[in-house]
């Protein structure tokens, strides 16, 4: 159901949350976000009163927690870090589950996952109820600078085109008997990488100068209203 509908994180909705200015969500997200970092890592009560409002917004836009909970799969450097620092950090050492940890990392690690995960899923939501246009243009009402937009605009706009492209590619790789995940085939992986670089540079250069004909001045006036 979110499929099809103008990015693969939106899920189509008419919800309230999906009908509130895009510009009203962003700055919703940034005060959210700002006190869930300035929360101290010892106030778990804080933090459980922080999910519980992000879990009624969630309920709010009827977006269903499988379809956000296996997108946060982009958290997991930050869960990997946040699980080592009790055993990397420094100070008083205490016992769990049979492992001795610091104390100092430990309180440290938790508040970095939980935090790192009501940031990651707040931000889903987000992206979740809100089209990628009308995103753009809310950025713009904040006076986001024209640049950054438009450079956000094209990352959206041909994100999905480079990642077919490469999805093409490993299927080209797979089919000569090239395994991506070996690491004897990681030289020829790095290659195809590479000539994708090429490929999405040139790409660029020549819808820059497509746009350059068509009398582009440094504004996009699809970007700044429909």
């Amino acid at each position: 159901m979110g499929a099809g509908h103008g990015h693969r994180l939106h899920f189509h909705g008419h919800s309230p949350v999906h009908r509130a200015p895009a510009h009203l969500k962003v700055l919703a997200l940034l005060g959210f976000m700002l006190v869930v970092v300035a929360t101290p890592r010892e106030a778990y009560a804080f933090f459980a009163l922080e999910l519980a409002v992000l879990l009624g917004v969630i309920a709010l836009s009827r977006v269903p927690l499988t379809y956000l909970l296996p997108r946060m799969v982009v958290e997991a450097p930050f869960a990997v870090f946040a699980v080592l620092m009790p055993f990397i950090a420094h100070g008083p050492r205490t016992e769990v589950l049979g492992l001795t940890v610091s104390e100092t990392g430990l309180a440290a690690g938790v508040a970095l996952l939980v935090k790192g995960s009501i940031g990651v899923l707040a931000s889903l939501t987000l992206a979740a109820t809100t089209e990628p246009q009308d995103l753009l243009q809310g950025l713009q009402r904040l006076r986001m600078p024209d640049l950054v937009v438009q450079i956000m605009g094209f990352m959206i706009r041909y994100l999905d085109v480079v990642t077919d492209e490469l999805a093409r590619m490993m299927t080209a790789l797979r089919s000569r008997g090239c395994d991506p995940r070996s690491p004897r085939h990681w030289p020829v992986l790095a290659r195809s990488l590479g000539a994708l670089f090429i490929r999405s540079y040139e790409r660029g250069e020549r819808v820059h100068l497509a746009m350059l004909s068509r009398g582009y001045d440094g504004r996009l006036p699809t970007v700044e209203g429909r």
